[in-house]
């Protein structure tokens, strides 16, 4: 009972600092409510939709792992191999969006007052693309993006709270750990977003708004590059 306690108390700790470190888990969906500016109750939605894959598919692996009795090494080696491929997906998914902010800034309004002719030809052919929220919303695969993303992202530091229960042959142990784990995995990362997206939007991007697209490409570029290059 006091070895399930101390984990119990680590789960909950370890889920908070894991994502209070991982810039990952929270810059995406602020700069994107802003660039698509979402409301606060969709982009908690998000948050909250993705953080469940998030733990849940770790979770899942985790104890499939343990059924088929794989070792420590091996699951955590899973959960590394899953950790540089959602480090790559981030870094393309920041790579397009960034491209997509270039793209935005070539067809808003400073550029369309110029003679159709003298106007690239993608954007006189595009220049009838959805604008207001509503219709932008029918073709926006953005939240599914971010979703899948984070369905590959691993939680590395749940495997190792997993295996006392495990090999304690209690079940409802591991329904604890994993339990505690999500949820303080899962509040952190909404706490971050709604404080993070409450204050972006305080910030007047009128004058700028045609560059919110491009900043928001760049920081999940970054926050990508981070994770492939440095090891964040």
């Amino acid at each position: 009972m006091n070895e399930l306690y101390l984990l119990a108390i680590s789960a909950l700790s370890l889920g908070f600092i894991h994502t209070l470190l991982g810039p990952d888990h929270y810059l995406p969906f602020i700069v994107i409510s802003k660039a698509r500016n979402w409301s606060t109750a969709k982009t908690m939605r998000i948050t909250f939709v993705s953080g469940i894959g998030h733990v849940g598919s770790s979770v899942l692996i985790g104890m499939i792992g343990i059924a088929l009795g794989s070792s420590l090494s091996k699951l955590e080696g899973i959960e590394t191999f899953r950790g540089e491929l959602v480090g790559w997906l981030l870094f393309a998914f920041g790579l397009a969006y960034t491209f997509f902010g270039i793209y935005k800034y070539m067809t808003s309004s400073h550029h369309a007052h110029l003679p159709a002719f003298l106007m690239p030809k993608n954007v006189r052919e595009n220049h009838h693309l959805p604008t207001n929220e509503e219709d932008a919303e029918k073709v926006n695969i953005t939240p599914w993006i971010i979703f899948l993303i984070f369905v590959f992202g691993p939680c590395e530091v749940l495997i190792p709270l997993l295996i006392f229960p495990a090999y304690s042959h209690s079940a409802g142990g591991m329904a604890l750990i994993s339990s505690l784990f999500a949820v303080a995995t899962i509040t952190t990362m909404m706490t971050i977003v709604f404080l993070g997206h409450k204050g972006v939007s305080r910030i007047n991007f009128k004058k700028q708004e045609r560059y919110v697209h491009l900043l928001a490409g760049v920081v999940i570029l970054i926050s990508g590059a981070g994770m492939v290059f440095l090891g964040w």
